[in-house]
């Protein structure tokens, strides 16, 4: 049996113990969209005493991953990038969103903004490939 859109995500998350362990969570999800959010924690940051920029980057990926899959058929990254625009300190609370509307071909492409209130502090940029496979 399979689930669709909004469902999967929620059950990605259950599988994913990496960003289990980031902390993050599922704040909306639709199909097509979904907006993650998580809080730096000091076992984050860098030599710098800032936010290691994968941590950022991860956030992003997961916004993104999640709602390319919220069509019904796996879909994984085959390209990101990311820019660092402000630095991150511990306890900041960031937030990605990714909306993926068009499902015309086997790529998706999506720029997803992560901010911290209403700031920008880096724009993440990914090109995804949906399989055949359908979520169960």
């Amino acid at each position: 049996m399979s689930i669709t859109g909004a469902q999967i995500p929620h059950k990605m998350l259950n599988q994913d113990a990496y960003s289990t362990w980031l902390g993050i969570q599922i704040l909306e999800c639709e199909i097509g969209r979904c907006k993650v959010g998580m809080t730096i924690r000091k076992d984050m940051l860098n030599s710098m005493d800032k936010a290691h920029g994968g941590i950022s980057y991860s956030l992003a990926d997961t916004a993104f991953g999640f709602a390319a899959n919220t069509h019904g058929k796996y879909a994984v990254s085959i390209e990101t990038s990311i820019n660092h625009i402000e630095a991150l300190n511990e306890g900041d609370y960031i937030v990605a969103e990714s909306v993926i509307e068009s499902v015309k071909n086997k790529l998706g492409f999506n720029i997803i903004e992560v901010k911290r209130g209403d700031e920008l502090v880096a724009l993440f940029k990914g090109v995804v490939y949906r399989t055949g496979k359908d979520w169960e």
